[in-house]
């Protein structure tokens, strides 16, 4: 057992920390290291370099893009704003040239009920006219008949001139 714990104190330690082997360490790191650069450098890196550039391409046009599209989107703004109003001008002339022709066309029914109510009224004066004239030509016919039986029964026996009576009754009936 002694000899084992001499052999294990005389052994070396690790061997990457050994001082004899650092020039083949050194060596194959060196080697190790160019391997690496040159993969990275021919391969990786302009893998790694071509999709940056292709994000940056995308995305540049992406930018391009969204700018013709906002652009397009402010005309299409631009153009539906100027047909609204042009629609809503259109609107207010079809709406005032309608009131005008309803306010011609009432003007138009105004006037003719107008004259219907001026030409009805001159018949119905007329007609008034003729019933007064019937009611006056009827009120000196009863008061000729009632003044004549008013003579006979105030003086019983005497003749009553019915012209007299009929002058009479047509001189107070005129006023």
């Amino acid at each position: 057992m002694a000899d084992n714990a001499a052999t294990a104190a005389a052994a070396p330690g690790m061997p990457q920390l050994d001082p004899s082997s650092f020039p083949n360490q050194i060596f194959w790191l060196v080697v190790t290291l160019v391997a690496i650069y040159f993969i990275l450098s021919r391969v990786a890196l302009p893998r790694i370099a071509s999709v940056l550039a292709e994000r940056q391409g995308t995305l540049t046009n992406d930018l391009a893009a969204a700018e013709d599209l906002k652009r397009k989107a402010v005309e299409a703004e631009a153009a539906y704003n100027k047909a609204l109003a042009d629609a809503r001008n259109e609107a207010n002339k079809i709406a005032e040239e309608t009131r005008a022709a309803i306010q011609a066309d009432l003007n138009d029914a105004i006037a003719r009920a107008d004259a219907e109510i001026a030409a009805k009224a001159t018949e119905s004066e007329a007609r008034i006219g003729e019933i007064r004239a019937g009611a006056v030509q009827s009120i000196e016919e009863v008061a000729r008949a009632i003044a004549g039986d008013i003579a006979a029964a105030v003086a019983p026996g005497t003749s009553i001139d019915a012209d007299a009576v009929a002058a009479a009754v047509s001189a107070r009936v005129k006023g």
